[in-house]
């Protein structure tokens, strides 16, 4: 985990890096070049002699600062930084040579670069003990090739000795600046994750929540259909049987306008019927596993999620091609639930698309011990950028108030707790198709 921490640091670092030393490159420029002034004022018959090496390190330190534009170049970055520091150094031990040897002012200027390499730049530890160090020799050659070097032993010890303080000073700062960093990155690091484990958090509770409240209110239609179911079917009963000895009338067999009038009712109570029990065992829906071990047909599924949407597709031709054999395993009444949500979304985009032929079709075929189910309408279809979405909770294309946006992100749901996966597919102004994967009956 560390090492993965360490190589991510080092990726991050990178680009920062790139613009660290970038900037001081160009900074570095404008102080060399500034240093003409230096020259004038202690060389002045050196100048121009100074000037033509200080304009031609400038050029090379730009060549260095061109190359990390590169991506050859900020994956060596570290490489390019110590290079365009060590051309000043090797400039100033040559303007030390040929000048006052150790007691030279322009000793101060290796001191400068040192400290600036430690405190401001993101160096390595490792490259900033090798930059002191080659900083030290280039002193220490420039003055033992100077002439007077031998009768100024005391200034070159003293300033060899400040050099090896500042190189150590510069060192120091390195390390804990590189810590610092790499425990900034480390506590944003740990930050970002738990964000996104709060993120994650938040989300969970939001489903969760979603599931509360369509909990809820399928408990409130619960009781409400059990109360219906009640208090219905005792009238809907006897109407039935007045109407069955209404049909055994030899007056009413014997009116056939009469008796078609008797069927109709009689068709209508156990309509009633129906309707009411569909209602209880869609709002009884469970969350316990044990109901995913009944077996149930398909197809009366789809028969009582038809009845229970019927007055919202109305005038919308619903038609099916299932195999002879739909008997699948899993909670009948969260099935319904699925295909109910299904159903209206269906007709609510059909209506929305105003079509001369508004139509839903729902196919059923096995595939291994799978029963593939697909729900497509000849809709307006779903926005590609809204296709992957259209399961998250709370997400709705519908005016404020005409929906949560939980239907689909709850059947998902179902359908996964199911061993299955409910997924959209659409093509803009034609068609938009679900499909769900039902497991066999054992």
């Amino acid at each position: 985990m560390a090492k993965d921490l360490h190589a991510e640091y080092e990726i991050n670092l990178r680009e920062f890096r790139v613009e660290f030393s970038r900037g001081g490159a160009y900074t570095g420029i404008v102080l060399i070049l500034l240093g003409v002034g230096l020259d004038y004022s202690l060389y002045p018959h050196m100048q121009l002699e100074f000037a033509a090496v200080r304009i031609g390190v400038s050029f090379l330190i730009y060549g260095i600062i061109r190359m990390m534009e590169t991506n050859w170049g900020k994956d060596r970055i570290q490489w390019l930084t110590f290079a365009w520091l060590v051309l000043p150094q090797i400039m100033i031990a040559w303007m030390i040579a040929v000048t006052e040897g150790p007691s030279s002012i322009y000793y101060a200027g290796l001191t400068l670069a040192m400290y600036a390499a430690g405190i401001v730049l993101t160096f390595g530890l490792w490259q900033n003990i090798v930059f002191g160090a080659l900083t030290i020799l280039f002193y220490v050659l420039a003055c033992a090739f100077h002439p007077n070097s031998a009768g100024l032993r005391g200034i070159f010890a003293v300033n060899v000795m400040l050099l090896f303080m500042a190189a150590t000073v510069s060192a120091v700062y390195t390390y804990f600046n590189e810590r610092g960093r790499f425990m900034l990155f480390r506590l944003k690091a740990e930050l970002a994750n738990k964000n996104e484990q709060l993120e994650e958090t938040n989300k969970n509770l939001t489903e969760i929540k979603g599931h509360m409240l369509q909990q809820e209110k399928m408990a409130a239609l619960g009781t409400l259909s059990a109360g219906l179911l009640h208090e219905v079917n005792n009238p809907v009963n006897y109407c039935l049987m007045a109407v069955d000895v209404a049909m055994e009338n030899p007056a009413a067999k014997s009116n056939a306008p009469l008796y078609e009038c008797l069927v109709d009712a009689k068709e209508g109570m156990q309509r009633i019927h129906h309707i009411v029990s569909d209602l209880k065992t869609f709002a009884y829906r469970t969350r316990d596993t044990s109901s995913l071990k009944k077996v149930f047909l398909l197809e009366k599924a789809i028969d009582s999620a038809v009845r229970l949407v019927g007055h919202e597709t109305k005038g919308i031709a619903i038609s099916r091609d299932l195999p002879s054999d739909t008997l699948v395993q899993g909670d009948e009444a969260a099935i319904v639930g699925v295909l109910v949500n299904l159903l209206s979304n269906a007709a609510l985009a059909i209506r929305a698309a105003n079509r001369a032929e508004p139509s839903v079709h729902l196919t059923a075929a096995w595939e291994g011990n799978s029963l593939r189910v697909t729900v497509q309408d000849n809709g307006p279809g779903i926005a590609p950028e809204n296709l992957a979405r259209v399961f998250e909770p709370f997400f709705t294309t519908r005016e404020v108030g005409k929906g949560l946006g939980l239907g689909l992100s709850i059947s998902y749901s179902v359908i996964e707790r199911h061993g299955g996966t409910l997924t959209a597919e659409s093509a803009v102004g034609e068609w938009t198709r679900m499909i769900f994967d039902l497991p066999r009956a054992a």
